[in-house]
């Protein structure tokens, strides 16, 4: 599943869905599990269906009707924190691996 769809064109995956929605949102908005049932069942149902190799299905399903000004924020550039040093980033990871590795 993608909301990516300029990405997932770029990379030809096998078979993908795409839904419309803010990046990192494939399954719909957070507190509403029957809206993201649906939408996992539906691209279940598209997986078992892709026969050609590189095809999209995009699922009908609208973030809001009223408001896509989140596509403004999403895809525009500086979006994204900024990426942090490799100094930085390996603290981080190796924090991360030190907790799980507590429990």
């Amino acid at each position: 599943m993608t909301s990516a769809l300029d990405i997932t064109q770029s990379v030809k995956p096998p078979r993908a869905v795409f839904v419309n929605f803010p990046l990192g949102h494939q399954t719909g908005p957070p507190d509403q599990p029957e809206l993201q049932r649906r939408i996992v069942s539906d691209a279940m149902r598209a997986f078992e269906t892709i026969a050609a190799p590189a095809t999209i299905v995009e699922l009908p399903y609208v973030w809001d009707a009223n408001d896509r000004s989140w596509e403004e924020i999403d895809y525009t550039k500086g979006w994204m924190p900024a990426r942090p040093s490799r100094e930085a980033a390996d603290r981080q990871q190796a924090e991360r691996q030190a907790k799980y590795r507590r429990g």
